[in-house]
């Protein structure tokens, strides 16, 4: 993750030659293969939420004969999509408890606060410019790409803050979130407010239904506090995702121009689309040759893989959602596993956060879903850890299962077990 947000090899080149990226996660693949096998056990469980990536993938590969340029497919397969499924895959067995859980949470958040700096500062040298590029990293550089990040890593961060104590700490993260709620912003990304504005919005409504109207009160007054203090231009830009016709760039009506020629498209080839990612191209047959692919990450699967691979995209995000969704409820009302709860419910956020920026955002098969849909379909490994743990803590000689499987948790409150052998909910 390291790699692909930070790129150190743009400030060191000779990094780029040893090709450190596939490196880390050739070695990852294989300690843990290793591992797996020197302890005789399956290399992973296989959720509904692996089984429908394994099938989109297994789509894709199909589709590559019938596709417009079956060799540009294979390049975008081999160079984006099959290494965001294995990252995908490797936050899923790798992340096994809730210490590795934070680790993932802080390490997006402190790499989210690199990032966004780096804008800022660019942001603040070039005031006047309409539109400033990000980070030098790949998953960064284009503004749009930026804001889509750190929205994403924005709920993570804001969990840390919530769940932290220590007044240095929650200093720090207080930081963290307005510098990458500020770059956000500065990005003057019309999705990106969106998608932010749905965190907000979300957030919001977890606060009230948990009763910490302090943090609600303060959302709200530092929201209008902030409005005045907005770059200029910044409204003017957002009227526009209403008012199409009023973006001087073009920019507005080129993207409903293609949403609705994508349309066309989809409805015409209901099975077997344009392949991986040649979406560009039937885009040209259709409003004549511009090289842009279509926003809106659903569209693209429609339109790459018909509508099997769209169905079988939704499954994936809708069986994440849901996954991040259920692990929070059943955490709700136990305080020994609130910080748990607090992070599956940021996860849950950025998903749904997600699904709001896939509407403007070609990222369908790049590594943003990934990088949180990887921790979503863990929590079921963590909640496990976490609930094994505290019931051995409580009384190692009264919690054993006596007969009943550990992942009977899952269905369970956590319970204590008294020295009589009755147990207290």
């Amino acid at each position: 993750m390291f790699v692909l947000l930070i790129s150190p090899q743009t400030f060191l080149p000779v990094l780029g030659r040893l090709r450190i990226a596939l490196l880390a996660g050739g070695v990852a693949i294989a300690a843990y293969c290793w591992d797996r096998f020197r302890r005789k056990e399956p290399l992973a469980p296989m959720t509904r939420e692996l089984w429908a990536a394994g099938a989109l993938l297994g789509w894709a590969v199909v589709t590559l004969p019938l596709s417009e340029w079956s060799g540009g497919s294979l390049q975008i397969l081999a160079d984006v999509f099959l290494k965001a499924l294995i990252v995908f895959w490797l936050l899923r067995v790798t992340v096994t408890t809730l210490g590795r859980l934070r680790v993932v949470a802080w390490s997006l958040s402190l790499m989210a606060g690199v990032l966004a700096v780096n804008f800022v500062q660019r942001f603040s040298a070039n005031p006047t410019a309409s539109r400033v590029f990000g980070y030098g990293g790949a998953l960064a550089w284009n503004p749009n790409d930026l804001a889509l990040t750190l929205n994403l890593i924005l709920p993570l961060t804001v969990a840390l803050f919530l769940v932290n104590r220590r007044p240095l700490v929650q200093g720090l993260l207080a930081g963290l979130i307005a510098l990458e709620a500020g770059a956000i912003v500065a990005t003057f990304s019309r999705g990106g407010f969106l998608t932010l504005a749905t965190v907000l919005i979300l957030y919001l409504r977890t606060l009230h239904r948990r009763g910490q109207w302090k943090w609600v009160i303060a959302t709200l007054i530092i929201a209008v506090a902030v409005v005045p203090l907005l770059p200029a231009g910044y409204l003017t830009r957002l009227s526009t995702i209403i008012d199409i016709q009023a973006d001087q760039t073009g920019s507005a009506q080129e993207r409903v121009g293609d949403t609705q020629a994508g349309l066309s498209f989809v409805l015409s080839h209901p099975f077997v689309g344009a392949g991986l990612g040649m979406n560009i191209l039937a885009l040209n047959d259709l409003r004549g040759a511009r090289w842009l692919r279509v926003h809106n990450a659903y569209l693209e699967y429609a339109m790459d893989l018909g509508w099997l691979g769209l169905g079988l995209f939704l499954f994936l995000l809708a069986g994440c959602i849901g996954t991040a969704a259920r692990l929070r409820d059943r955490c709700a009302d136990l305080p020994p596993l609130r910080e748990l709860f607090t992070l599956a419910d940021a996860i849950r956020i950025s998903l749904v956060g997600f699904s709001v920026a896939a509407l403007f955002h070609p990222v369908a098969y790049t590594f943003y879903l990934f990088l949180v849909a990887g921790p979503a379909v863990a929590l079921p490994s963590v909640y496990t850890a976490e609930t094994r743990r505290l019931l051995v803590g409580v009384d190692p000689v009264n919690a054993r299962d006596n007969g009943r499987s550990a992942m009977t948790a899952h269905s369970r409150p956590v319970t204590r077990f008294g020295p009589d052998g009755k147990g207290n909910r």
